[in-house]
């Protein structure tokens, strides 16, 4: 029987990467196997803090003026007329924010006691980036530039850190494409973003270990959509775990079973698609459905449907980063995954 581990998406309510990391190690670390810096500061709402510091960028101008206090406010650019917008003048800041981690990452390693724990980088897909930059039609314009910084930077961490750092590539755009989809069309969606986000890993260096966060969005801890089945997290889970390339390890895919502030569903019904789960044998599934919202018994009757449905133990998560709820719902969340992994 596999041992179930808990895992911690990204963001943490901190102050700083060091106040962050030590939370999560307090609460939950020995059933962690990654550790991600807490995402704080300006990483705290994912990459609306990159996308509001190209205000400057010599290439790009505002298109529609926004400060992404919700999804109805996005900040969007344009390439400027006669410019040529180019990866290498992308900086998204993966690897300023490694490096700053890498002294109290080791260093709490030490005092835990956790040598074996390997640190996590979160990285936003490429096509999310182009996506939420230029707007709908910037996947099919300017891609290349966001695929090409997306690299660079994947590339440049893994020469610094190599086997003990671990990628999550985090694909919301491409898993609500999927499941705002028809029934029929969905498999032909996942064919497309998957494949997308697999060439990323294709395009890594050799050897590069990756996670996928399947994500449904948690701007101001509020999904963009909900779920009425897990059907369209099977649909692109499948899809993406077709089309990794085997030279490039694919540790787990993590899969939002719970939308924002909306708990997940009781009914066991929801979770009955994941037995049609086809994923290779050293990929875990991680299951995101611990909440703040949802009880002690309620999680573990919760936790028996996936289980049932997916045939093996899982591992365990929230559906997206902690750093949109309080403190006080952050470590709950993380003592409840450890709760249940003992259970």
């Amino acid at each position: 029987m596999t041992e179930r581990r808990v895992h911690a998406i990204g963001s943490y309510p901190a102050d700083t990467p060091e106040a962050a990391m030590r939370a999560v190690l307090k609460h939950a670390g020995p059933r962690l196997a990654y550790l991600p810096d807490g995402e704080t500061g300006a990483r705290r709402d994912w990459i609306m803090g990159i996308i509001k510091g190209l205000r400057g960028h010599p290439d790009l101008q505002v298109r529609r003026e926004g400060d992404y206090s919700d999804y109805r406010h996005p900040l969007n650019f344009k390439v400027r007329r006669g410019h040529r917008l180019d990866g290498a003048s992308l900086d998204f800041g993966h690897v300023a924010a490694y490096e700053m981690a890498q002294e109290p990452f080791q260093a709490l390693r030490t005092e835990f006691d956790r040598g074996d724990l390997d640190f996590q980088v979160g990285i936003p897909g490429d096509l999310d980036m182009v996506m939420f930059t230029l707007g709908p039609t910037g996947p099919f314009t300017h891609r290349a530039p966001f695929t090409d910084a997306t690299i660079r930077e994947i590339t440049d961490i893994h020469q610094l850190g190599g086997d003990g750092v671990l990628f999550q590539l985090e694909v919301p755009a491409e898993q609500v494409f999927v499941a705002t989809a028809p029934a029929p069309l969905r498999p032909g969606i996942a064919r497309w973003t998957g494949s997308g986000i697999a060439e990323l890993a294709r395009r890594a260096p050799v050897g590069t270990r990756f996670g996928v966060h399947m994500c449904l969005g948690d701007l101001g801890h509020k999904a963009m959509i909900s779920l009425s089945d897990a059907q369209p997290l099977v649909v692109m889970a499948n899809a993406l775990a077709r089309r990794w390339p085997s030279d490039r390890p694919l540790e787990f895919i993590h899969a939002p079973l719970a939308a924002g502030e909306d708990p997940p569903p009781l009914d066991s019904a929801f979770y009955a698609p994941l037995h049609r789960l086809r994923l290779p044998q050293r990929t875990r599934f991680v299951a995101g459905f611990l909440h703040e919202g949802r009880s002690t018994s309620e999680h573990k009757r919760i936790l028996a449907a996936i289980e049932d449905a997916v045939g093996v133990p899982v591992d365990l998560a929230a559906s997206c980063g902690l750093g949109r709820r309080s403190r006080d719902a952050a470590e709950q969340t993380l003592a409840r995954g450890v709760e249940l992994c003992e259970a």
